[in-house]
């Protein structure tokens, strides 16, 4: 097989594993983990059993592979353009963040809760998404991603609360009596809360002063307030 040949059998391998992957992401937004055994898999996805077993090695590989692919679409959204301005950056990384989790809820869900009950690599992966995410928010709002550890600690109570909230957020029926806040509504409040946080870090750690945060739907005073006033 010439450098063409192998280039081309890579290319489809990889295509191939991409689309089961894809396939695994609906079944499993779906059906628990337990639920699904790895024939009703390759009958619903419509393959051999083999040919998940070749490229995942087991059920637990295939899960988690599909995990992993979930995470990396969610801080791909959430990581923002390094070439931004860092505070149009913080509201990039909220506003990609909340995208992902109304469009692939159980995806969200899955990363957040820490999947199978409390499967060890699982909670290994979303615990490195937050490290990611809290990472990227440090260099939007400091320009660097290594910040002392109580400034750290802030701001992963931030993720802590962002999470709750967007679980609660996407949990809440769109067209509910109350109504559910829409995105950019709750995007808003995350920057508000945000610029609290980053408010308090700064009474804290002075060499972390709190930066200017977006103006525009995320950032606008006149646009949050009264919070209370509309949903």
């Amino acid at each position: 097989m010439n450098n063409s040949q192998q280039r081309g059998s890579t290319l489809r391998s990889q295509t191939r594993r991409a689309e089961l992957i894809a396939i695994g992401r609906r079944l499993f937004a779906d059906t628990s983990y337990d639920a699904l055994s790895m024939d009703d898999i390759a009958k619903q996805a419509g393959v051999a059993k083999g040919l998940i077993y070749y490229y995942f090695t087991s059920k637990r590989g295939y899960y988690l592979a599909i995990v992993e692919d979930s995470v990396a679409e969610l801080v791909a959204r959430a990581g923002g353009d390094a070439d931004l301005p860092g505070a149009e950056r913080v509201r990039r990384t909220i506003e990609g963040y909340l995208t992902y989790a109304e469009h692939h809820q159980a995806a969200y869900r899955t990363i957040v809760t820490g999947g199978v009950g409390s499967d060890a690599e699982v909670l290994a992966i979303r615990d490195a998404v937050r490290e990611e995410l809290v990472a990227a928010i440090a260099e939007g709002a400091y320009g660097r991603r290594e910040i002392p550890p109580i400034a750290r600690l802030a701001l992963v109570g931030w993720l802590a609360a962002v999470e709750g909230t967007t679980l609660e957020w996407i949990a809440a029926p769109a067209d509910g009596a109350a109504g559910r806040p829409d995105r950019d509504r709750l995007g808003a409040l995350l920057v508000r809360q945000l610029r609290a946080t980053l408010t308090v870090i700064g009474e804290f750690v002075p060499e972390c002063p709190p930066p200017p945060l977006p103006e525009g739907p995320f950032g606008q005073a006149d646009d949050l307030a009264p919070v209370t006033g509309r949903a």
